[in-house]
């Protein structure tokens, strides 16, 4: 065989092997990362968003200007009632695929929503913010740095669907 047609076998064999080979170890769950510490409530704020774009927080100017890129609005409440609108997100969130709610309580919830085919996890959350009267929101990939928009499009479509209904 020749040197350029061992080449071309090689290349090939790359070509359709290294995404084979990612695509079993996202199946496998080794591209699911590891739930961050500190979700939840505190002080009256969510976890702080993370310093690489691939996180949206709607608290995000609290925590100063170097968190501008994860600066999202918060969801409004349905008729001025903070537990119903977690209610009505949570109603909506059933029926999204690969999300789960992993947290719940009457003013908060906490949700994991796993890619088809990767099976990479990123984290979100919603409070009802008595102070604001609107639903904070946090959503941010476990792994990497880049997301291709997806936190901030998953939010947005929340919100659209939110007002529909």
């Amino acid at each position: 065989m020749s040197f350029r047609r061992l080449m071309l076998w090689i290349l090939l064999a790359l070509v359709l092997g290294l995404p084979l080979l990612l695509w079993v170890a996202g199946q496998a769950g080794l591209l699911a990362g590891r739930p961050p510490q500190g979700l939840g409530v505190q002080d009256a704020r969510l976890k702080p968003p993370r310093s690489t774009p691939n996180n949206v927080h709607s608290q995000a100017a609290l925590f100063g200007p170097a968190y501008a890129h994860a600066r999202i609005e918060p969801l409004p409440w349905r008729d001025g009632d903070g537990v119903a609108t977690i209610a009505r997100l949570r109603a909506l969130i059933e029926t999204t695929a690969g999300a789960r709610i992993v947290d719940e309580r009457a003013d908060y919830l906490r949700v994991e929503y796993t890619s088809r085919w990767l099976r990479f996890v990123d984290d979100a959350e919603f409070w009802a913010d008595p102070g604001m009267r609107v639903v904070q929101v946090r959503s941010s990939s476990r792994l990497g740095r880049r997301d291709l928009g997806i936190n901030r499009q998953r939010i947005e479509s929340l919100r659209q669907r939110l007002q529909a209904s």
